[in-house]
């Protein structure tokens, strides 16, 4: 193995990917700021989930939001729909792996909130599922997903989806995008 040609290989992929997201990306993430301000402003949450990485991803960027990002400041309110394994549990158990974010969403979400799933491919069948009780319940449904959205397409709103059809550069951009999001808030809410 040329470790060298794999490092520039790697990077070369990373920056390429990043260059079509930045072209592509910037009306839906614009939109996604103003949701998750006005959220936010009335008294909303911001709510994540997703699965494997994604999960990871949606802790993460909760945290980021209750806690701080870049500096002190009011909290924001957010939640990561990954964490709570009492829960995650029994719905798998009780009513199957498909319901585990539907069902949390029922329960959690209001109309007020953004509901922001996390799919590489869009197509988790527990993120649609998720993404689909958020909207009956009036909260804006919005989306992270990859390829060519996959089945997130017609039913995230905004949707950011990654030009890329490789999974681990759909993760960086995701990560990344999620930050950008939290900085974004910040400055949005007047916190910093």
């Amino acid at each position: 193995m040329d470790v060298d040609a794999f490092f520039a290989s790697e990077l070369d992929e990373h920056a390429a990917v990043l260059a079509a997201s930045r072209q592509a990306l910037g009306g839906p993430f614009k939109e996604l700021v103003g949701a998750c301000a006005a959220a936010a402003r009335g008294g909303g949450k911001i709510v994540f989930f997703g699965n494997g990485g994604s999960a990871a991803d949606c802790q993460h960027l909760a945290t980021e939001l209750t806690v701080r990002y870049k500096q002190d400041r009011a909290p924001i309110a957010a939640l990561a729909l990954t964490t709570d394994t009492s829960a995650l549990t029994a719905i798998g158990n009780d009513f199957g792996f498909d319901d585990l974010f539907a069902r949390q969403i029922e329960a959690l979400v209001h109309g007020q909130d953004v509901v922001i799933g996390i799919s590489t491919s869009g197509q988790s069948e527990n993120v649609i599922r998720g993404l689909k009780a958020a909207r009956a319940l009036g909260a804006v449904a919005a989306g992270f997903g990859g390829k060519d959205g996959g089945r997130m397409q017609g039913l995230a709103a905004p949707l950011l989806v990654v030009p890329s059809a490789t999974t681990s550069r759909i993760q960086e951009m995701h990560i990344t995008l999620g930050q950008m999001l939290c900085g974004a808030l910040e400055i949005e809410l007047g916190l910093v």
